[in-house]
């Protein structure tokens, strides 16, 4: 008959050894009273846990082996016995265990047998050792976890002011919490969509996201011509998911931005995070960073900053623009400052300018040079540039040989000026060749120059006031305006008289070709002709 609970003791209180093993115990209790008990045997039976262990005050010899203890937890009562000096394990699952001896002695510290084997004080030192280890990585996980607090903290606090900014710019609500705001799935949307219905365009169809945690935000309607009503794309991007990953390193954090280096990934969270871009930059550091993701920025407080990326991160290929407002197509052209681009993401939200029909085609005429190679995931193709070719092609080559040379060096930033007035004054050519044959020469002002007229509007410094400086830009903004609309119907009429030359050139040159024969035909009268023309221009 075995035993399978202790019970019915508790009156023993004289009782030195009690010898249990081989039976069926599977829980250690009702070993209150036992006061005079030193050895304590529960070898060969079921137990899975050790528990009071702390009303026994004399205990000094526990038997343990060939049980079902599985982790130390189940043996941290034992630490609170003052008495224990032997004590066997061997058998259980958890004498398996790596460092299995010192974890034991990290236990009981005042031990001197284990398994019937003596505890040297190489046995103790190694536990000491296991002991610190263990301290620092409490401390460090602790540490992570107040890291983990402050930086969600201050990218909640970021979204918080943006939040407000975008209140007073009039920015279209986010839906969603931006506690938790990482990136979800949206809807594909392609040039080919129509009404809402995708219609296939590609053999690989890439992945979209919508950077919210919301519902998605429904479409603007049809009061502007160029506001599509499908959602554009945005690919799924995990180096703008909050939550990073282990290996972060934090750069800037405060309790309003934080700007982290994930790998080859810099994550930018709010207006104060720009000021990592001003810190010393290692010369391997900065070589490895590849993606610069910005959130919760104005664009036009980045815009001053593209020159330092341009020099800090030569190996830098891919930007990523979440809610930092950009609503105009010129915002876009300040990306021409940054060295070079492979990749570029704008998501929706908190960028209108996406919802803009020609957003896209603006990017890839403007950012020709970079042969950019993916627009929000989406593989940038030859079709797509001929397209934007057309769109802003013939008005960039009236704006580049029709605008006056004055309004050309206030349109142009300093690079360009001084290409430009090189060629003005005739230096990378023979001498004397006029500014009107420059401008028809298309090769020296080249799709360059062209390009370079798409420019970002620079803020005006010199206004003495707010007041002053609001009355000056919509000023400003109504003289733009009406130079615009003129430069583009000068321009929609020569592509017009162009397409009608081209239609009516074949049978205008067989005309030509017909009264030159027939003139021709007597060439005696012909000579007398024209003799007697030049001799009345004289």
């Amino acid at each position: 008959m075995t035993i399978s609970k202790i019970e019915n003791i508790s009156h023993l209180s004289e009782l030195q050894v009690l010898n249990l093993s081989g039976n069926r115990i599977s829980r250690v209790e009702n070993l209150q009273g036992l006061n005079s008990l030193t050895e304590l045997n529960l070898q060969y039976n079921c137990i899975s846990a050790v528990t009071e262990l702390a009303c026994l005050p004399g205990l000094q010899r526990l038997f343990l082996s060939c049980n079902s203890i599985l982790s130390f937890d189940q043996l941290a009562c034992l630490g609170e016995s003052r008495s224990l000096s032997e004590l066997t394990l061997d058998g259980n699952p958890v004498a398996l265990e790596t460092w299995y001896k010192q974890a034991v002695l990290r236990c009981v510290l005042h031990l001197r047998q284990l398994d019937m084997k003596r505890i040297t004080d190489e046995d103790r030192r190694m536990a000491g050792v296991l002991t610190r280890k263990e301290e620092e990585k409490k401390r460090e996980s602790h540490k992570q976890t107040i890291q983990k607090e402050k930086r969600r903290l201050a990218i909640r606090n970021a979204a918080q002011q943006w939040e407000g900014v975008k209140a007073c710019l009039e920015l279209p609500p986010t839906n969603g919490s931006k506690e938790d705001a990482s990136p979800e799935n949206s809807p594909a949307h392609s040039p080919a969509q129509t009404n809402g219905l995708a219609q296939e365009t590609s053999p690989e169809e890439p992945r979209r996201i919508s950077p919210g945690s919301g519902p998605e935000r429904p479409s603007g309607g049809t009061e502007n011509r160029l506001r599509t009503n499908s959602r554009p794309n945005s690919p799924r991007d995990p180096k703008l998911v909050e939550t990073g990953s282990g290996s972060a390193q934090s750069l800037s954090l405060s309790d309003s931005h934080l700007a982290e280096l994930d790998g080859d990934t810099l994550r930018l969270f709010g207006l104060g995070a720009l000021e990592a871009l001003e810190r010393g930059w290692g010369v391997q550091t900065a070589g490895a960073v590849t993606v610069i993701a910005f959130r919760f920025i104005n664009f036009d407080a980045i815009v001053p900053t593209l020159p330092r990326i341009r020099v800090k991160f030569p190996n830098l290929s891919h930007l990523i623009f979440l809610e930092t407002n950009i609503s105009r197509l010129p915002q876009l052209a300040a990306l021409a400052q940054v060295r070079r681009l492979e990749q570029l993401t704008i998501h929706p939200e908190g960028n209108p300018v996406v919802s803009l029909a020609l957003w896209r085609s603006f990017i890839i005429y403007r950012l020709y040079h970079f042969n950019l190679q993916k627009i929000n995931g989406q593989e940038v193709t030859m079709n797509d540039v001929i397209a934007a070719e057309r769109v802003f092609g013939t008005l960039g080559h009236i704006a580049a040989t029709e605008t006056p040379r004055c309004r050309l060096l206030l349109l142009l930033e300093e690079s360009r000026k001084r290409q430009l007035q090189f060629l003005l004054e005739g230096r990378g050519r023979r001498a004397g060749l006029s500014p009107e044959e420059l401008r028809d020469n298309g090769k020296l002002l080249g799709e360059g120059l062209s390009r370079a007229l798409f420019n970002y509007p620079s803020r005006d410094c010199n206004a003495e006031s707010p007041e002053e400086a609001t009355v000056e830009s919509s000023e400003r903004a109504a003289v733009i305006e009406q130079y615009l609309q003129e430069l583009v119907k000068r321009a929609s009429d020569t592509n017009l008289k162009g397409e009608a030359l081209h239609k009516l050139w074949p049978s205008m040159f067989a005309e030509m070709v017909k009264d030159c024969v027939l003139d021709m035909r007597d060439r005696g009268a012909f000579r007398r002709a024209s003799l007697a023309k030049l001799t009345e221009t004289k």
